[in-house]
């Protein structure tokens, strides 16, 4: 069913009351602020929501669509918020994002969700943590929504931070682990920008929600929008830096393995020039000339320490030059 919840100078008064009764709440003399949240399973009545409360038809075919930009929209007589909550998978290095439609009048919140994947009771415990906040009206509750997706951008950038650690870590482990480098590098350059898509949009959204003629947040609650606008800002700054890091990485990588691959060509040629010098000389008596020491033990003693002596030379003044 509907999660419905009733707020009256800050408290809670009711909740999980029928979506019938939302415009009775509405409607009473106290100053009530209403919550409304529709999961997947409940976007038909979104309709039933609508008609309680009047929402304009284009905001109610965006919030049922879903794919909607983070964007800040006003209608006659209510606002149309659409933000994303995001949460980053461990295991894969996917992250999965989850698109909140949020319908805003002057005494009521609706919350929409295209599926039941996030669970809205940390927005809730935000809501009942803070109850002088929640006082404030419903420009209280947009806040502690906006606060509770900031959170959720902020843990997947810290997420992704600590992935790339990781990367470097492998990056520069004396054992080579290229394909694994390539593999995360790509997953995590995939989730960033996804995360960029959904972080950089907020800066407008807050704020302009922010805006004095829009109405919505009152003066008390203006340095807590502040707050969250300050890490909105730092979000988008942390996912911009993460992008070059990755991108960095690749290139490192790429520098590493061609250096790796200049080590490997340098001892390759240091090996086959002291395996020329045996080549060289048994080639050279393989002759069918004669030559000193012919048919002698004493020519077969001389050609083999003549080979043990220059391989040696130049086995040890490769290594001094570090080519071995």
């Amino acid at each position: 069913m509907a999660r419905t919840r009733c707020y009256c100078r800050g408290v809670l008064t009711d909740e999980d009351f029928s979506l019938n009764a939302v415009s009775e709440h509405v409607n009473q003399r106290e100053p009530v602020v209403v919550w409304v949240d529709l999961g997947g399973s409940e976007l038909d009545e979104l309709q039933l929501v609508a008609d309680e409360l009047g929402l304009h038809t284009l905001a109610v075919e965006d919030a049922s669509s879903g794919r909607q930009r983070p964007k800040f929209e006003r209608y006659a007589g209510h606002d149309f918020l659409n933000v994303y909550a995001v949460r980053l998978d461990l295991a894969t290095g996917e992250l999965v994002t989850s698109e909140i439609a949020a319908f805003i009048t002057s005494t009521a919140l609706v919350t929409v969700r295209k599926d039941d994947a996030l669970s809205m009771d940390g927005l809730l415990a935000r809501w009942d943590d803070n109850a002088d906040l929640t006082k404030h009206g419903v420009g209280a509750l947009v806040h502690g929504l906006l606060d509770f997706v900031v959170d959720g951008h902020f843990d997947a950038v810290q997420s992704l931070d600590d992935g790339i650690e990781l990367l470097e870590d492998l990056l520069f482990d004396d054992s080579p682990h290229d394909r694994d480098v390539q593999r995360r590098s790509f997953r995590l350059r995939k989730s960033l920008v996804q995360l960029r898509r959904v972080v950089l949009p907020m800066r407008e959204v807050v704020n302009t929600l922010m805006r004095r003629d829009v109405g919505l947040v009152p003066p008390e609650m203006t340095p807590h929008y502040q707050d969250v606008y300050d890490q909105v800002l730092r979000a988008t700054e942390w996912t911009e830096s993460l992008r070059d890091l990755v991108a960095t990485i690749l290139e490192t990588n790429l520098t590493i393995q061609g250096n790796r691959l200049n080590v490997i060509t340098k001892k390759v040629t240091s090996w086959a020039a002291i395996i020329a010098v045996p080549t060289a000389i048994t080639g050279f008596y393989g002759m069918n000339v004669p030559y000193p020491g012919s048919s002698e033990t004493s020519g077969f003693i001389a050609s083999s320490v003549l080979i043990v002596v220059l391989s040696v030379g130049l086995y040890v003044a490769f290594r001094r030059r570090d080519w071995l």
